[in-house]
């Protein structure tokens, strides 16, 4: 996949494109079942195929106070785009002059004469252009005029289950982990640094890593401990791991945590970037009486986490076996 940074007015020399435009937060499955659509056009036509998306959450320019809540970072999108066997993605940057375009002077400007777009697959309820005011009889009459075929793809309702970003945020919000997973059709991935903590945990046997709750970009799953699989940015071997995310009641804590206890790991992680990947959720998060009290209850919790990855581990074998 090539990823082209695209800044308004300039001028590139581009193949004709069948594209589809949208933040793709997340690259859920529904994501992935319109860029196929995407891919399979642009087959037929011969041309290229093509995701369009922007640096940063329109809201975020449109609204100035707007702190978004993301599935995913630019980087972890675009690795997700990467995988899709999508040819191109386009990166726009978004900025008050491109949220001020109507949405005939974007495929004018943008579709057409930078990106070189002749047909665009819009998913079934995707609206662009300022305030989103235009609706996509307005798109086919527009692309008619400019030379681009305007095609609306098909929902995607697997099971009659509608699929979006915040329909799967929703989910994480609840703490409903497997479910947000499986609407995703990968395990929900945060990314963030290690930051010095509290030294309680490792006070009680259980060192845990501390990540910076305010320099993690990406939504936080309800307060709760979780099996999770780690590893650090760098490297590619994943561990398994306990995380708690909460306010530490037990301590008095009056601020969000996030806390994960690598399982067999020894070593200085103190500012490394973590990807922490959830699995499932384990318990909500409790106050207790005593610190003994709740070193027994994060033994108990360990245990559970490894029996959980143990039978999920051994379900896979005998599915792979079968096959």
């Amino acid at each position: 996949m090539n990823t082209i940074y695209i800044k308004r007015g300039e001028e590139y020399e581009l193949a004709e494109q069948v594209a589809t435009i949208g933040f793709f937060d997340g690259v859920h499955r529904g994501h992935k079942f319109l860029i196929s659509r995407v891919i399979d056009e642009a087959g037929r036509s011969g041309m290229a195929s093509a995701v369009i998306t922007f640096d940063r959450h329109p809201r975020q320019v449109i609204q100035a106070d707007y702190q978004p809540q993301l599935l995913s970072t630019l980087d972890e999108k675009l690795l997700l785009l990467s995988k899709t066997r999508i040819d191109n993605s386009f990166v726009l940057h978004f900025d008050a002059s491109l949220a001020s375009l109507s949405a005939h002077d974007f495929m004018q400007e943008v579709l057409c004469k930078q990106l070189n777009v002749k047909k665009l697959i819009i998913g079934y309820d995707n609206r662009f252009g300022h305030n989103r005011s235009e609706t996509f009889e307005h798109y086919v009459q527009y692309g008619k005029e400019l030379g681009v075929e305007v095609i609306r793809a098909n929902a995607f309702l697997p099971d009659d289950e509608k699929i979006s970003s915040s329909v799967i945020r929703n989910y994480l919000r609840e703490g409903k982990i497997e479910v947000a997973n499986r609407l995703l059709g990968y395990d929900y991935t945060i990314e963030s640094r290690i930051i010095s903590g509290y030294q309680n945990g490792r006070k009680m046997g259980f060192p845990t890593a501390n990540l910076d709750v305010k320099g993690c970009q990406q939504l936080l799953p309800a307060s709760g401990v979780y099996a999770v699989m780690v590893r650090l940015k760098d490297s590619v071997g994943w561990k398994r791991g306990m995380m708690n995310i909460g306010h530490r009641p037990t301590f008095n804590g009056t601020t969000t945590s996030i806390e994960v206890n690598l399982f067999n790991f020894t070593g200085n992680l103190y500012g490394q970037e973590l990807l922490v990947s959830f699995i499932s959720k384990i318990r909500d998060e409790h106050k207790f009486e005593s610190l003994e009290a709740l070193a027994e209850q994060l033994k108990q919790d360990k245990n559970r986490v490894n029996r959980f990855f143990d039978e999920a581990y051994n379900i896979q074998e005998n599915i792979i076996n079968k096959q």
